[in-house]
């Protein structure tokens, strides 16, 4: 801290008629007020962000510009409020001008240099939250021992220590991975830049962590505050001596850092809507602002060249030439992925400021010392490149460094090189640095050399890792697994259902149906005991030939033409209700068969006996040619050949009648029967041998 100026504090209010004003200030001398006396009108705003309201505690970072007097220059301070709110009901001394229901406040604190706020967030916290925790604003006696305990806490501070600000390098390079170092080149070739993100706090935190990679340049900041201001222009001076051993010394003999904040630059980590007028105004060339305010998004090509969204971690750049000229080359692919794969493999979800090894490899301050050494190199191949043009026409000017290859500039991308060269900063650089700097530091890119087929293998990797491939094909596995597993089920349900439908409609069949299986089993009986008998030659089991009818076998199917018992048993409407049922067809066919058997036997025997008689005849006595006799016997015999003519025969009957009639034919000579044979034929047409029964 610079003796000259002591921090002060303030309180910043929000009244529900006015807006957000200061209401008191510790620190100065009384009756004074520093927001009047340096036109800080827009402090308030600054103090309480937009959005603030939505959190329980939230910080903003911003700058301001503090007028010149009699006993000091112009130059820029800096601050940081801590807002919290509380509920109006709780307070014990309401004031009445206290109309919302919760009061909402800010603790400021400004100071000369930011090195030093990370230490101050942590103090102004605690004050902050005791102060609220009193329930009484009335009292403000912590705030007054808080601000003086400033004037020896940020006394005198270490100047190597840079990365003291509370940065979150590992979380940029964590979520913008290369993109990291297109912004910080970005940076060198002074742009509109704008952070847009709904945390005012990270919000400003991200910009001073990209602007802590240029080594020196947090402490040297007391021209960011307005684009009017260029006091470190005026009094720097050239190098005119180097001590290696120093990192101050080194440093400065390289020109760091780099002025990206001269005349015409702003940088404002948090810049309320009130200051667009400022970073539209035609001497505002460049600037580094964040708001939270969504507004600024519909206007991104009106008020930024590049555009940085931290809530959606994206980097739009809307100028065509600035995108063109910071593409990385392979050499600035190579490395930055190396970085990204360090900070990576190191990072710690619970705590990602440092990593979870505990080690140095992907800390802050190997980040810090990684962009340092990119820079250094970036610097004195620059020179080198210079040197190279300006003596091209000396052919041993080539050899100057034998160790070097070529142009070493083209490792860092030559368009960007020459964008550079047309920013004022490296005006700067080129007019209080040697020319022959890369006698200090070897001028080759840290990771020099063309692609080469591991970059592509790097590159492929890392974008299958950011598509996170393996987390959702384990889901879209999870999924289809689920949706198998379910399908399954239903088609199992279906089949299970549609067997048990069918059973169902099985039972229903049987119930509908009660007595089939009896009425089959029984007809099967029955019709066993009809024709059941063993003695074909019985004459009780023989049916009368007029019973059945060759011409009409259904009659032998028909249940009609069962015994009258049959019908009583049976229902008959039943039966014709029933579904057809070829198991019974089968059994009824069968039975016919046997009876038709039965009956084709039992007219062989009959004409068996019938050609014994016919032979009996024959010997006994001649027959006469009229086929007649005295007593009637020829007719007789005439009337049993014709009803037995009328009865149908099968062939082998037929053939034996035939012959039988041939050895008749013959006899032309009548013969008289004796009366025994008369008496025979008598009981032959009564039916002697069974089959006038049969006929009867």
């Amino acid at each position: 801290m610079s003796s000259n100026f002591n921090p002060v504090v303030c309180i910043v209010g929000f009244h529900h008629a006015r807006g957000p004003e200061v209401e008191t200030w510790f620190g100065v001398e009384d009756g004074s007020d520093p927001a009047l006396d340096n036109d800080w009108s827009f402090l308030p705003f600054m103090a309480l962000s937009d959005g603030a309201h939505m959190t329980i505690e939230d910080f903003s970072y911003f700058t301001l510009r503090q007028r010149e007097t009699s006993e000091r220059s112009a130059t820029s301070l800096f601050g940081i409020s801590c807002t919290r709110q509380l509920d109006a009901s709780d307070l014990l001394n309401r004031p009445v001008d206290v109309t919302r229901s919760t009061v909402q406040k800010a603790v400021v604190v400004l100071a000369d240099s930011p090195q030093l706020f990370s230490q101050l967030r942590e103090n102004l916290s605690i004050v902050t939250q005791a102060w609220f925790a009193q329930k009484d604003f009335t009292d403000v006696s912590i705030l007054k021992e808080f601000q003086q305990s400033l004037q020896t806490s940020l006394q005198n501070p270490d100047d190597e220590r840079d990365q003291y600000l509370g940065l979150s390098l590992r979380e940029l390079i964590h979520e913008f991975k290369y993109q990291t170092l297109v912004l910080f080149k970005c940076c060198l070739l002074q742009p509109k830049m704008l952070f847009f993100g709904s945390r005012c706090e990270r919000l400003c935190m991200m910009q001073f962590s990209l602007i802590s990679l240029i080594p020196g340049l947090i402490r040297g900041l007391q021209d960011c505050a307005d684009p009017a201001l260029r006091k470190n222009e005026m009094n720097m001076t050239t190098p005119t001596s180097l001590k290696t051993s120093e990192r101050s010394s080194l440093l400065a003999y390289m020109g760091l850092p780099l002025q990206i904040f001269r005349k015409g630059s702003l940088f404002g980590p948090y810049t309320p809507l009130q200051q667009l007028d400022l970073l539209a105004d035609y001497g505002t060339k460049s600037y580094i602002v964040g708001s939270t305010n969504s507004l600024l998004l519909q206007q991104k090509d009106r008020y930024s060249d590049i555009l940085v969204n931290l809530d959606e971690k994206t980097v739009n750049i809307t100028s065509s030439s600035l995108r063109y000229a910071v593409s990385l080359s392979a050499a600035d692919r190579r490395w930055i992925d190396f970085l990204t794969q360090t900070v990576n493999a190191t990072w710690d979800e619970a705590n990602p400021s440092r990593p979870k090894t505990m080690g140095f490899m992907g800390s802050e301050e190997f980040i810090c010392l990684q962009f340092e050494e990119y820079l250094l190199a970036l610097l004195s191949s620059v020179k080198y490149h210079q040197f190279l043009y300006s003596n091209s026409w000396e052919p041993r000017s080539q050899d100057v460094l034998a160790e070097v290859d070529g142009d070493p500039s083209l490792d860092f991308n030559i368009d960007w090189i020459d964008a550079w060269k047309q920013t004022s900063n490296y005006a700067i650089f080129d007019k209080y640095t040697d020319s022959h700097l890369f006698d200090v530091v070897e001028p080759k890119h840290p990771t020099a050399g063309g692609l080469s087929v591991d970059d592509i293998n790097r590159r492929l990797t890392q974008q299958i890792q950011e598509l996170h491939l393996d987390e959702r094909l384990a889901v879209s596995k999870e999924v289809l697994n689920k949706h198998l597993a379910t399908g399954q089920k239903k088609v199992s349900t279906a089949f299970n259902n549609l067997w048990a439908d069918i059973e169902a409609m099985r039972e229903a069949q049987r119930k509908r149906n009660p007595n089939r299986q009896s009425y089959q089993n029984k007809y099967n009986a029955q019709t066993s005991t009809t024709t059941g008998s063993d003695n074909p030659s019985s004459e009780s089991s023989l049916p009368s030939p007029s019973a059945f009818s060759i011409r009409s076998p259904s009659l032998v199917h028909s249940p009609e033409r069962t015994p009258a018992t049959s019908s009583s048993r049976f229902d008959p409407s039943a039966l014709r209700s029933r579904a057809p049922d070829l198991s019974q067809a089968q059994a009824s066919m069968t039975v016919a068969g046997q009876k038709a058997g039965a009956y084709i036997s039992s007219w062989g025997s009959w004409a068996a006996e019938r050609r014994k008689g016919w032979g009996a005849i024959g010997k006994g006595g001649a027959v006469s040619s009229s086929g007649t006799s005295g007593d009637g016997v020829a007719n007789s015999n005439r009337k049993v050949v014709g009803e037995a003519s009328e009865k149908p025969v099968s062939m082998g009957d037929a053939r034996e009648s035939g012959s039988q009639s041939q050895n008749s034919s013959p006899s032309k000579k009548s013969t008289r029967t004796s009366p025994v044979k008369r008496k025979s034929s008598n009981l032959e047409r009564k039916g002697g041998d069974g089959i006038g029964r049969l006929d009867a």
